[in-house]
């Protein structure tokens, strides 16, 4: 701290609000961005300069800095990042990024009026819940399909409306936690309904499932264990036999499947339709995992169970809104007609030696500009509660540096945000997470990071 004497001068010596807006600089921010956030930018500055003072530091306001806070607060805190993780849903950067069509229907009916309850053949209010369900039939082979805000919320509704008051038969090993605190007993707590647990953590047979079952028993339910596996000496009911058994003894079974893929692909997830065929009453899944369209929630299954779902009050407070709806639906027209170019689909499916050839056109652009740099293998995850166990062999950017964590925390604060990993004193840009015309983007923010960084 300094003393009181050196103080005084110095705090007298901050220039006046005022002052500050007055300077060109500033003052043009103004037209661009009004005059209250530049004021409140410059009181900012001149508050941190005072607690510097204060402090015993060093302290000025300058340009850059008013420039640069005005510039922070317009861009928000939700802003495009460039994720370099090697993770492709990343559930903390958004998930899926969606295809140009599922964009391009979003932009369509978001600048207007759209025909979200609206039938234009009648001419009479329509029905929200239609917009989706053709598609999500002919893709999962399902009788009827509802859409929700997400997987979390579908789950909720089904527990809500089929088993409130009443028994939830599910496995101990199914019992799962996933992000953010979402875990199963919780769920069917919340939703009113009972739970009741078999089996053990690593194994449980049909007879579990069998003597679970009484006059209170409203589903038998199955969890896939998305984020983790049991490995050993395990075993746990196949869907199919727990459908037919759910069948003989007149109880529905659910599935809540999570990832939602609707073809195979690389990343070696059962599909929906697979639930489907083995006999499953009602199946859950994310739009926004392996589906790879926006946050929603889907449920597919018999026609009874789905309107029983359809009708149920909760219903109203987990509908989606009409650009959810587009972006959705854009994204099953993919799945049917063109999956390859789904971003989750082409960046699961995209070979390694592609991979190769990008990442050493970027170590070569990053040498070229004084950046040490190689190309290196890399594990890549599906990521988003999807294939635990799937590594996806990849192809990354190594830098070298003194000072990983700067380097990282510099890519962050660059335009774009680059989000990478650390591995082994060394900073890693994956390619896989990367869209191929984001190369040169990333390219650039890593120069001028590298700098910032001092290398």
């Amino acid at each position: 701290m300094a003393e009181s004497s050196d103080l005084e001068p110095r705090l007298r010596g901050l220039p006046a609000v005022s002052a500050v807006l007055g300077r060109p600089r500033v003052a043009a921010l103004a037209a661009a961005h009004g005059q209250a956030a530049v004021t409140g930018a410059v009181r900012a500055a001149l508050s941190d300069a005072r607690a510097a003072i204060l402090a015993g530091r060093e302290a000025a306001v300058s340009d850059d800095d008013v420039i640069a806070r005005v510039g922070r607060a317009h861009a928000g805190t939700l802003r495009p990042v460039l994720n370099a993780t090697g993770v492709v849903v990343h559930t903390n950067l958004g998930r899926a990024p969606l295809a140009a069509q599922a964009i391009a229907a979003m932009a369509e009916v978001a600048g207007g009026y759209a025909t979200l309850e609206y039938d234009l053949d009648r001419g009479a209010r329509g029905e929200r819940s239609i917009h989706a369900t053709a598609l999500l039939r002919e893709l999962t082979g399902a009788e009827d399909a509802l859409v929700v805000n997400n997987n979390a919320a579908a789950v909720m509704l089904v527990l809500a409306a089929l088993a409130v008051g009443r028994d939830v038969v599910v496995s101990r090993g199914e019992l799962v936690e996933i992000g953010g605190g979402f875990r199963i007993p919780d769920v069917l707590r919340q939703s009113g309904a009972r739970l009741v647990e078999v089996g053990t953590t690593n194994r449980t047979h049909p007879a579990d499932y069998a003597g679970a079952i009484d006059e209170g028993t409203a589903l038998l339910m199955k969890v896939h264990r998305s984020n983790f596996a049991i490995l050993g000496f395990t075993s746990e009911v196949a869907l199919a036999d727990l459908a037919a058994l759910g069948r003989a003894r007149g109880v529905p079974v659910v599935y809540d499947a999570g990832s939602g893929a609707l073809r195979e692909t690389e990343a070696q997830e059962p599909t929906v339709r697979s639930f489907v065929d083995a006999g499953a009453d009602v199946v859950t899944f994310s739009g926004d995992k392996l589906l790879g369209g926006p946050q929603a929630g889907v449920i597919v299954g018999t026609r009874a169970l789905v309107e029983r779902m359809r009708r149920h009050p909760l219903n109203r407070a987990l509908r989606p809104d009409k650009t959810c709806l587009a972006a959705l639906t854009a994204t099953l027209r993919l799945w049917r007609d063109a999956p390859e170019q789904i971003p989750v689909v082409r960046m699961i499916a995209e070979k390694v030696e592609a991979l190769e050839v990008r990442a050493s056109a970027l170590v070569a652009a990053a040498r070229a500009r004084g950046v040490v740099a190689e190309v290196v293998p890399s594990i890549a995850r599906v990521g988003g509660g999807a294939a635990p166990t799937r590594e996806l062999a990849s192809r990354a950017v190594r830098v070298q540096t003194h000072d990983a964590d700067a380097l990282s925390a510099a890519l962050r604060a660059g335009s774009p945000p680059v989000v990478a990993r650390i591995e082994e004193g060394a900073v890693l840009l994956d390619l896989r997470t990367i869209a191929a015309e984001d190369d040169a983007r990333l390219g650039d923010a890593l120069a001028v990071a590298a700098v910032h960084a001092g290398r």
